[in-house]
């Protein structure tokens, strides 16, 4: 009776570690798909172990179709899409859209972090001029100098083409403030006009929960009420 108790419940364990995970020395070790999946999540920012399960887990209950689908997207978003070779967006077709079209105002380049910003900023439908993505800022700390980020490649534009005005649109963070003067002070000389994109209070803030570099920015950035 013990004998096939055992193989009963040695059977059960089996089927059961199958279908979920196996506890071994208080660690919970899934199937060996699940595991590959999950580390695949995790890959992601701000994914963490618990929220690459969920995620593991809601594709293993999606249709086939849907998944492949899912599977389908990233390899196409992966291989049909590169960074122009002019401004640096991301595009499926080089140059981009943006600067290939002719009736944007050539003389002003607005320079931003990362091609997210791009898309946020052509949401206003309000500046017609061109882009330049940098695809970072300067960071001495992690080892981030002017050759590892898009600089080189807008210094080459401001050269061959009539440029008046640089527009720096880097994020109001210690590293976007220091690559945005370092822009500044490297442009300048070649007499095109440098200028920051505003920073301050959103509509609707509180000041007393405004940060220091937000207050600042928000103070050098008043205007005149009329």
């Amino acid at each position: 009776m013990l004998k096939m108790g055992f193989q009963v419940g040695s059977c059960f364990f089996h089927f059961f570690s199958s279908l979920v995970f196996i506890e071994r020395n208080g660690v919970y070790l899934y199937p060996e798909p699940i595991t590959k999946l999950m580390d695949s999540y995790m890959k992601l920012p701000g994914i963490g172990a618990k929220t690459a399960a969920r995620l593991a887990f809601f594709t293993i209950n999606m249709k086939e179709d849907d998944v492949t689908d899912f599977a389908k997207a990233l390899i196409s978003a992966k291989r049909d899409l590169n960074y122009c070779s002019i401004c640096g967006h991301i595009t499926q077709e080089d140059p981009c859209f943006i600067c290939q079209d002719k009736s944007r105002d050539r003389s002003i380049i607005l320079v931003v972090e990362d091609p997210k910003d791009v898309i946020s900023l052509e949401k206003m439908r309000e500046y017609h001029g061109l882009y330049h993505v940098l695809h970072g800022v300067l960071s001495p700390i992690e080892g981030t100098g002017p050759e590892d980020i898009n600089i080189p490649s807008l210094i080459r534009r401001l050269q061959s083409e009539e440029v008046k005005e640089v527009i720096i649109a880097t994020n109001a963070t210690a590293e976007g403030e220091a690559t945005a003067m370092y822009l500044s002070r490297l442009i300048r000389p070649a007499g095109i006009k440098v200028t920051r994109l505003a920073h301050g209070l959103s509509v609707g803030s509180d000041i007393e929960y405004a940060d220091e570099i937000t207050l600042l920015k928000a103070v050098e950035g008043r205007r005149e009420i009329e």
